[in-house]
């Protein structure tokens, strides 16, 4: 049965499409079976991995509203063992159609048991927000990934988020777990990046994921050409922090395919 992974966090810019394309690429690579879930409408996810959103005719959109068959709507991508639930833009319409549906902030949840068990890991990446569809998403998951950036504000809106997860435990989900929150964007060289590390060090202690992902020219220019960091510059920086952070967390789940 697949471990299920929201990225989320509710401040935008903090790296969690990022996240959600290079930790699945990375997972993969290590010879995890890895499905991407795209469930921001910006799609960014959806192009990053090689995807035309325009394109997209069925998305996770169709399945939560409409009652598609999600297994009909799985795309390849370029790295073996990745896969992709594409978005597109009608995603926005969605959280003002499930008003009114009955379990509305389950309808995600019913659209991955349909696949869950075809999978090692089922990443979810969510919009920057914490309407329905995050809800849904957190709702689905087995454990949440909060990206914070290395930068001022750093922790702003961050315990919004937490009480937002705490009330999902309480209501919808008592199984959901943190399963880290990860460093993103840190520069070695400002004294900021630094400082920032402390401070969630100290905050949050054992809750922090070893990993650091740096600022890297890399991590951003892959999209562009519709490949994850690792299909695109293996031997980066930004490439080996995923491939790091797959392997802390293949191992804190207790797999161990590959010798890392």
């Amino acid at each position: 049965m697949g471990k299920i992974i929201a990225i989320a966090n509710q401040k935008g810019g903090v790296g969690k499409t990022t996240t959600a394309m290079n930790l699945a690429a990375s997972l993969a690579v290590l010879e995890y079976k890895t499905l991407v879930i795209d469930a921001d409408p910006q799609a960014n996810t959806t192009s990053g991995l090689g995807h035309d959103p325009k394109a997209i005719e069925t998305s996770i959109y169709e399945c939560m509203v409409d009652g598609i068959d999600v297994q009909s709507i799985v795309l390849p991508t370029e790295i073996e063992n990745l896969f992709l639930v594409p978005s597109h833009i009608d995603l926005v319409g969605a959280e003002v159609e499930m008003i009114n549906m009955e379990n509305r902030e389950e309808k995600m949840k019913g659209v991955i048991s349909e696949i869950k068990d075809q999978f090692d890991f089922i990443i979810i990446d969510c919009s920057p927000s914490l309407g329905l569809i995050t809800i849904n998403a957190l709702t689905a998951a087995n454990s949440v990934i909060i990206p914070v950036q290395c930068e001022y504000f750093a922790l702003e809106g961050l315990g919004k988020l937490l009480n937002t997860i705490k009330i999902i435990q309480t209501r919808l989900n008592p199984d959901l777990e943190i399963e880290g929150i990860l460093l993103t964007m840190y520069d070695v060289r400002l004294r900021l990046s630094n400082q920032v590390v402390e401070e969630v060090r100290i905050h949050f202690k054992n809750m922090v994921f070893d990993t650091i992902i740096p600022r890297n020219v890399k991590l951003s220019e892959s999209p562009s050409f519709g490949l994850p960091a690792i299909a695109f510059d293996a031997e980066g920086k930004g490439s080996i922090a995923y491939l790091n952070l797959a392997g802390e967390i293949a191992k804190k789940n207790g797999l161990q395919k590959v010798n890392n």
